[in-house]
């Protein structure tokens, strides 16, 4: 159960993390509590699952690199199998079971075209994927998101 001092942290840290070489200073002073405090309810969270991830979000086309959204039609029986292998790749930033003939929905995150191409053909091989396709986006559209707790 999150306590209320928790809650105060996560809307802190979503939309006011400092850019700062001691960030988590700068957070335990406006919450009137020791950097350390900080540190451990920020680490107590992660391992018990209310952060699954903390770091900072880049413009990856801005840096160089080619991003797709990518659909797989997988057997069931095998679903498994092909999520774990999918979830191998550093790349990989989401990976869903969905509803639907084309039912393993991820987003690959390459350094170039030619990396992104072997990586989808080294899936779309795997036993078990009947199809892949490649939706790459045409326009992006960035929404902020915070969860006010």
């Amino acid at each position: 159960m999150l306590t209320n001092f928790d809650k105060e942290l996560l809307n802190l840290i979503q939309t006011r993390l400092p850019l700062e070489s001691r960030p988590f200073a700068i957070v335990a002073k406006l919450l009137e509590v020791d950097e350390n405090t900080v540190i451990e309810r920020l680490s107590w969270l992660k391992d018990h699952g209310y952060i699954r991830r903390f770091g900072a979000f880049f413009d990856s086309t801005y840096l160089g690199y080619v991003s797709t959204l990518a659909a797989a039609k997988v057997c069931p029986e095998q679903m498994a199998e092909v999520a774990q292998a999918v979830n191998a790749y550093a790349g990989v930033t989401h990976n869903y079971e969905r509803d639907g003939e084309y039912n393993l929905w991820f987003t690959l995150l390459t350094a170039n075209q030619l990396e992104q191409d072997q990586v989808l053909a080294t899936i779309g091989s795997l036993p078990g994927v009947e199809a892949l396709i490649s939706l790459p986006a045409i326009e992006k559209y960035k929404v902020s998101v915070a969860f006010n707790l």
